[in-house]
């Protein structure tokens, strides 16, 4: 009997799971500001608006600026992230509250220096995400609401939304589209970088981190040491980038930010279907690779989630839906709070006990970064 390889029944799952609910339209309810509890994330895009005000996978030239409003449901549990599209229920989904999209970049950095003003000075940051594959703008919006929330990030959440097609099998236009959307990154980390943040923390997801990676090696080959400058940290989530495209491209960059973070997991199943596809299955991607050592020379630290992969909603995005993580990292937050100077050592954080061998010590603002 014939048997039809595991990666096209997950695919074929992928395909039929996406297929069951329009995804394009999610309506702006601010009714549900009286249920939830409100969320405020910021955006960039360079998805061209529709006519009914959604901005689509359709690609554009102009980069625009837009404040959204999240009502977080009374019932929501720290990793899950329920919504329900065109008919979201404010009690028990995550709803579009308020959508104002700022007339030009001016006004948007003046509403971002505002929000800045008005923290104490020790949460003047602003923390950028960049979305992954199959993912639309309103998705985005709802999974940076739910890590800002979960993790208490400490100061303004950015996206920076790029023109997925929102399907699963456009898998070749949203490879298009992240080299289209280098552009359009670049202008927004630099204007960002006009605000005052007293720092700039930049979190990619899956292929977001291909877009991140491509952005950063573009910037520095124009400015050379811009963007260690300017950021204060990177943090790579489940990379879907091929290893030795990942090495030449840090190769290029003059002097990389620090921390630079890798979360990675063995048990990904999206990373190993996407090898597959690529014709490269013998081969790990940077998100699931199995030996540091093949990044060991390079100025980064890579983090194993494997074992928090079974208990969280997400093998692909371990981070942002494991319960037992999001509290050892809200715990890693609440120390670095009251020892402010300290640098806490991650692998006894992530795993509860002391270093066995040398210790991995990252700043602990790095791990608030934690996404998606």
């Amino acid at each position: 009997m014939w048997l039809v390889p595991r990666f096209f029944v997950v695919l074929i799952f992928l395909l039929t799971a996406s297929a069951c609910a329009e995804r394009s339209y999610t309506p702006v309810m601010s009714e549900a500001l009286s249920v939830g509890q409100p969320v405020t994330v910021f955006a960039g895009t360079i998805r061209a608006q529709e006519k009914g005000g959604q901005f689509g996978y359709h690609r554009s030239n102009n980069l625009r600026h837009l404040e959204l409003t999240v009502s977080i449901p009374p019932s929501h549990q720290p990793g899950t992230l329920n919504f329900g599209y065109a008919k979201p229920n404010p009690h028990r989904q995550f709803t579009l509250a308020g959508q104002h999209v700022f007339s030009n970049s001016s006004d948007f950095k003046a509403r971002l220096r505002r929000e800045l003003a008005r923290r104490p000075a020790n949460e003047r940051e602003v923390t950028i995400f960049v979305h992954g594959y199959n993912t639309t703008q309103n998705e985005t919006v709802f999974r940076a609401a739910q890590i800002a929330h979960d993790i208490s990030l400490p100061g303004p959440t950015v996206i920076y939304s790029w023109p997925s097609r929102g399907k699963a099998l456009a898998y070749a236009y949203d490879n298009d589209s992240v080299l289209f959307a280098r552009d359009g990154l670049e202008r927004l980390l630099r204007q960002i970088s006009e605000t005052g943040a007293r720092r700039i923390l930049l979190v990619a997801h899956s292929i977001g981190s291909t877009l991140t990676m491509e952005t950063l090696r573009q910037i520095d080959i124009d400015t050379p040491g811009w963007p260690a400058r300017n950021l204060a940290g990177v943090v790579l989530i489940s990379p879907d980038l091929d290893v030795e495209v990942f090495r030449s491209q840090m190769q290029r960059i003059s002097r990389v930010p620090e921390p630079f973070l890798i979360f990675v997991s063995h048990k990904d199943k999206v990373l190993n279907l996407s090898a597959r596809l690529r014709g490269t299955s013998q081969q790990d991607r940077l998100g699931n690779i199995q030996n540091s050592e093949m990044v060991a020379d390079l100025p980064v630290q890579v983090i194993d989630t494997t074992a928090f992969s079974d208990g969280a909603e997400s093998s692909h995005f371990v981070p942002a839906t494991s319960p037992a993580l999001i509290a050892l990292i809200r715990k890693a937050a609440s120390i670095n709070t009251t020892f402010r100077d300290e640098q806490i050592t991650i692998t006894s954080v992530l795993t509860g006990r002391p270093e066995t061998g040398p210790p991995v010590r990252v700043p602990m603002d790095a791990l608030r970064l934690l996404a998606r």
